[in-house]
């Protein structure tokens, strides 16, 4: 067995992990790194990158049907679902250097491809190393949950992990979980060809802005998606390459399965209570991102239990860093935050809904801004007119922003800036957007939230009256 010490030991080379790797090794920390599966974690290899890439074919066959009103005549395109597969992997491979276990031994990180165990509250075991480290950070991430529905079992189904190396097309995909990952998937196989029925036991895209997540279902639907809501899934079985999923609000067949129901954190085989660590369905940490029983240990990213988004673990990693290398208090938050659904409209949130800004700061504090997207010349030039953005404000300042339309994640950002810095919306009213781009509707927005105070102002309007009657 052999034994080595380090500064820092990282558990998990995802995007959290290979941050603090990266960090800390670049500024002088002494890094040993451990990781059982692959390199880059569930977001290079099962989620963000894969996801996006399937996405990406699914919008170039969606294109080549839909461009009559641009005068170009719809055809419909020949899927090969395998050679979008092999799309799929090429991105892959071709992200994976950045995150190869060669480029961080070459900043000077120890990597060892082993899962770790705690053996004791200083002590993680790794194949037949045990490494002794002043601080260890868990950056395990989550895997896909697969819910005890009865008969589960004995089918044959799909998770995030394993959908992506599937080379045959399904003809009808059921898919359990109407969350983002479910929709996503959801609107890139119908795109590619398949059939699809979503199945969600409450409401699809619940936990977002109701009107926003309206719209999103209604280009769904609109496209040829069953969305079936309220519908528990009760019982799985398949017989003659046929699945059937009986819920409480009717029953569903289809070829192939994708249980997209949420995540599980990783922990069940870090032994955490050796190592004195609290944990419930994912480390217990405090606003530090410590464990709360254990100061040498750190979580971050989705084995810390709170917002499930790559990155998340990358900000939690530059928390931990300005606290583990250089002393220094830090704290993680999440008002900041911003988070998007890939779907066509995408959905983009940062900070609060409109119905939490309300349930917090009160209705009479809250004023919500809003630009549809239909008002803007770029979007009607491009013939993308569907969606809005929302901007909930308190006291001139936003504390929340949602937007539903094309390019809604690029546009979010503007926004996760100025919750992060405090800025007012004077700030982005003021801000001077290149026409025509989508960019406007930020501009718009804030702009919105100032023009009762102008045009509907009598006050102003006597002012102005004063002005144009007496300045020389």
């Amino acid at each position: 067995m052999e034994r080595i010490k380090t500064d820092v030991l990282i558990i998990g080379a995802g995007s959290g992990g290979l941050s603090v790797a990266a960090g800390a090794s670049q500024m002088g920390a002494k890094v040993v790194l451990l990781e059982g599966h692959k390199m880059g974690g569930d977001c290079l290899n099962f989620g963000c990158v894969p996801s996006k890439a399937l996405i990406a074919a699914g919008k170039q066959a969606h294109a080549m049907k839909t461009g009559e009103k641009y005068g170009v005549t719809p055809v419909m395109p020949e899927v090969n679902y395998a050679a979008a597969k092999d799309h799929v992997h090429r991105v892959i491979d071709t992200i994976a250097p950045v995150d190869s276990q060669e480029r961080f031994e070459g900043f000077g990180v120890h990597v060892i491809r082993e899962f770790g165990r705690f053996i004791s509250p200083t002590e993680v075991q790794a194949g037949e190393t045990i490494i002794t480290a002043r601080r260890i950070v868990i950056a395990t991430g989550s895997g896909p949950l697969v819910p005890p529905i009865p008969g589960v079992e004995n089918v044959t189904y799909y998770t995030n992990e394993n959908i992506f190396d599937l080379r045959e097309k399904p003809e009808h995909l059921l898919i359990i979980g109407g969350g983002p990952i479910g929709m996503e998937m959801a609107q890139a196989h119908i795109r590619l060809g398949s059939k699809v029925t979503v199945i969600e036991g409450m409401k699809a895209l619940g936990k977002d802005d109701p009107d926003a997540a309206a719209v999103v279902l209604e280009r769904m639907r609109a496209e040829g998606i069953e969305i079936a809501e309220d519908a528990l899934a009760e019982e799985i079985t398949e017989e003659n390459g046929v699945i059937t999923v009986k819920t409480s609000n009717g029953t569903f067949t289809g070829s192939h399965l994708l249980m997209a129901v949420g995540r599980k954190v990783n922990i069940d085989k870090l032994d955490l209570d050796k190592g004195n660590v609290a944990h419930d369905r994912a480390v217990k940490v405090g606003a530090d991102m410590r464990s709360v029983t254990n100061k040498k240990v750190y979580a971050i990213g989705d084995a810390a239990g709170g917002l499930q988004f790559t990155h998340v673990a990358g900000y939690h990693a530059g928390v931990i860093i300005r606290s583990m290398l250089f002393g220094l208090p830090s704290k993680a938050k999440t008002s900041h935050i911003p988070w998007v659904t890939y779907t066509d409209p995408e959905l983009a949130q940062v900070g609060l809904t409109e119905a939490q800004a309300k349930k917090e700061h009160g209705s009479h504090a809250v004023t919500v801004s809003r630009f549809d997207y239909d008002e803007n010349d770029r979007a009607i030039a491009e013939g993308k007119t569907t969606g809005f953005i929302k901007v909930m404000v308190v006291k001139g300042k936003p504390v929340g922003a949602t937007i539903v339309g094309t390019q809604a994640g690029e546009l979010i950002g503007v926004w996760a800036l100025a919750i992060a810095n405090g800025l007012k919306m004077g700030a982005i009213a003021a801000m001077v957007a290149p026409y025509p781009t989508l960019g406007e509707i930020n501009k718009r927005a804030a702009g919105a939230y100032f023009s009762p105070k102008l045009f509907d102002n009598p006050t102003v309007k006597r002012v102005v009256g004063f002005v144009q009657k007496y300045l020389p």
